[in-house]
């Protein structure tokens, strides 16, 4: 080709700023994989984080709710044994009356195990269900600002998309 002749389209000529420009799409290609993958990486360690967080809370719930049912346990032994003296003092030929000992406790156990119940509860429903919702919300943000836009839709029966049959 001569020197004055302009190239044919989709033919370039080599005079170097081809070659730059290949590695600057190449260098701006690395740098976008790396910060994906970095990104990638931090994301994975926010959903650990997450999920240990509601595990540990889950956790503490599980153990308050052991201690209610034995507070509750704790109180139902009293109870059967306080109305074992109730019932022994109601028998003819005793003057006992020691059963009002055993039903004081039953109560002050039953306060205790509804006190720990609720907060059990209160502590299961913060920490239920262990899902990262954080980690799961900042990847969808990712997803629509760097995403061309929703999926299309699959074809399907009864879509009323082309291809399907309905």
């Amino acid at each position: 080709m001569s020197a004055g002749q302009t190239p044919p389209p989709g033919e370039r000529v080599d005079d170097g700023s081809y070659r730059e420009e290949v590695q600057g799409i190449a260098a701006a290609i690395s740098e976008i994989s790396d910060r994906a993958s970095l990104l990638v990486r931090e994301e994975i360690e926010l959903a650990k984080a997450e999920m240990t967080e509601k595990a540990t809370k889950l956790a503490k719930g599980t153990i308050v709710g052991v201690v209610a049912g034995v507070f509750f346990m704790a109180a139902l032994w009293f109870v059967l044994i306080g109305c074992a003296w109730l019932l022994y003092y109601y028998l003819p030929g005793n003057d006992f009356t020691y059963f009002w000992g055993f039903f004081a406790m039953a109560v002050i156990l039953v306060l205790l195990g509804v006190i720990a119940g609720l907060i059990a509860a209160r502590a299961v429903k913060r920490g239920s269900p262990p899902v990262p919702n954080m980690a799961i919300e900042e990847a969808r943000r990712i997803r629509e600002s760097v995403g061309p836009g929703p999926p299309p839709p699959v074809a399907g029966p009864g879509t009323g998309v082309p291809g399907g049959e309905g």
